[in-house]
This record gives structure tokens, sequence and C-alpha cells, in this order.
């Protein structure tokens, strides 16, 4: 991995003539990824599941960057109809980037639309699938990346293949660190898949460290449980980083030169906070068995078969 100490924004590489999709693109990191891609350049498709949202969002990267070409297309994750509805109005012929942002964390139980557990499916499988469905994009432009944002936390747990969707047992943070796991996992098999076809697409994992979103209150606000809000609330100011600099392992994965393949990029210090650096990662996520097992088990169960880097 380059030299990343005191990477900014200021580093990200001219972006004209580049097209990018970025999941999430409403609020927290990917927001804050749209805009500096934007800034710098890149047409930026906003693919965000609420239509208000999306547009806010678009509106007001148009307020910060003027001159900004940035667009909302509706993508729900937890829906593959919708993540095949993004795909097919695709357009262009090219796809210079795509960052799989979007997540969710720790949420009560709950299935997705085709009925898989709420945190694997929109998590990972629609990730799964929305990169395979555009790969024929990626595959024709040069020098392409796939950056696909996981946590630390993935740290929790690793992938039970034999209960993919935690019908055993649920467990929110297991489940979490399962589907983050699962990102991982992906990043790696991808990266191989792509080497072994001889693409120059490159396969690239991020983490934005404990950064300030809504993604850490989103459960307790669901399940109305107003004093734990607050209480993360208050730790988000008190301990994360701001989304700004969450975001900075995402746009150095996304833009810099030198990004290898298979990669995992977080913040600096004790992978919390600070710019870009090599991040750890679990050995159990660099596993080539466990990632072959996890992908043929997603194409399964979506339908997705990437036949573009079979042999």
């Amino acid at each position: 991995m380059p030299t990343t100490t005191g990477w900014t924004t200021r580093d990200i590489p001219d972006q004209n003539g580049r097209t990018v999709v970025v999941t999430g693109a409403n609020s927290g990191i990917g927001l804050v990824t749209a805009r500096e891609l934007a800034r710098r350049g890149a047409r930026v498709v906003l693919a965000c599941r609420s239509e208000a949202r999306g547009k806010e969002a678009e509106a007001f990267i148009k307020a910060q960057v003027p001159g900004a070409d940035v667009e909302f297309s509706p993508l729900d994750l937890a829906d593959l109809a919708s993540v095949r509805r993004f795909a097919d109005s695709y357009e262009p012929g090219t796809l210079d980037l795509l960052i799989n942002n979007a997540g969710v964390m720790a949420l009560p139980y709950g299935t997705t639309a085709d009925g898989f557990e709420t945190q694997f499916g929109v998590n990972h499988l629609g990730h799964f699938a929305l990169t395979g469905l555009l790969l024929p994009k990626l595959l024709n432009t040069p020098r392409a990346r796939v950056v696909t944002v996981s946590s630390v936390m993935h740290a929790l747990a690793d992938v039970d293949l034999g209960d993919l969707n935690s019908e055993r047992r649920y467990r929110r943070w297991v489940a979490y660190g399962r589907s983050k796991s699962a990102n991982l996992l992906f990043v790696h098999e991808l990266a191989r898949r792509l080497r072994a076809t001889g693409s120059d697409v490159v396969a690239a994992a991020a983490h934005p460290g404990y950064a300030a979103t809504n993604l850490q209150t989103a459960g307790a606000r669901m399940e109305g449980r107003r004093r734990a809000e607050k209480l993360i609330e208050f730790g988000n100011r008190l301990i994360a980083q701001p989304a700004e600099t969450g975001a900075l392992p995402t746009l150095h994965a996304a833009t810099a030169p030198g990004v290898r393949p298979d990669s995992f990029t977080g913040p600096r210090i004790q992978g919390l906070r600070g710019t870009p650096a090599k991040s750890w990662r679990a050995r159990r996520t660099l596993d080539d068995t466990t990632g072959e097992r996890l992908w043929a088990a997603s194409e399964q169960l979506t339908g997705v078969t990437y036949d573009e880097l079979k042999g």
C-alpha cells in the first residue's frame, strides 16, 4: 500500500471524465464520499433507498459544489428486484468506480423483501448482486475499481455458512459482525477471480473506524429506545470522528494511485481515528475456501452468477 501519512481530500486525483456509483450516498460517509468525488469532477450517481433523502443529498452536493454532476437513482439493497432495476437503468457503457457503502447496523431481527436476514441481506447480498449486475460495465472500463465498505467490527464474528440468515439464533451484533466479515470475504474472492481472468479491475475494502453517522442510532430508534439513542448520540459527539474524516479511507481506496487488490484501508490511529493507513483484518477473511463457499451460496441466494469471471 502506498504511503498515506497525512492523506486528505486535497490528495484526491482529478476525477473528470469518470463515472461513479455510491450506494447509501444520502448521509454520513456516503454523502461525504459522493461530494468529494463530485468536487474533483466525477459524475456521481447517488444510489439511495429513499427518494426524498436522495434528492436532498443531490441538492446539498450541488449547493456545496457548484456545477457538480450528481444524480439520484433509486436503489433498495433489501429488495433484489430494486437492485436489478437499478442495474438495468444504469445507461453508460462504462463504470469507473463502484462504492458499496450503504449498510445497516445492529438492527432488531427482520428480513428483506427476499426473506434474507436484514443485515446479511443488505450489507452483503445486496452489494454482491449489484456488483455482479454492473460487472460488465466495470470490465469494460480501464482500471475500474470496486470499493466495499466493511468495519473493524468484522472481528466480532466469522460468517456461519450453515446459518447465513441467523435462523437458528439471532444476536444483532454477531449478525452485524458476520455481515462485515462477508464483505471482506467477498472482496477477497472477487479480487482473486478478477486476477485469474487477467482483468485490471481492482477490488478493495475500506472502513471508517469509529465515525459519527446515523448507523449507530438506527436500531435504538427503530425500537423506540429514546434513552439509548440519546446515549449513543452523546458518545458519538464525545468520541467519534466526524463523517468527513471517516470517509477518507474509502476515498483513498477509491482514488489513490497504487491501491492493491484485496487491500483493506482504515484510520491510522488504532483503526479508529485519523488519516488512511493499511488496516488490520482477521486472517479468516483471507481464507480461499471460505470465500469460495460464501461466493457459491451468494450466487445461489441472489441468482446473480458473475458469468464473466468463470473460466
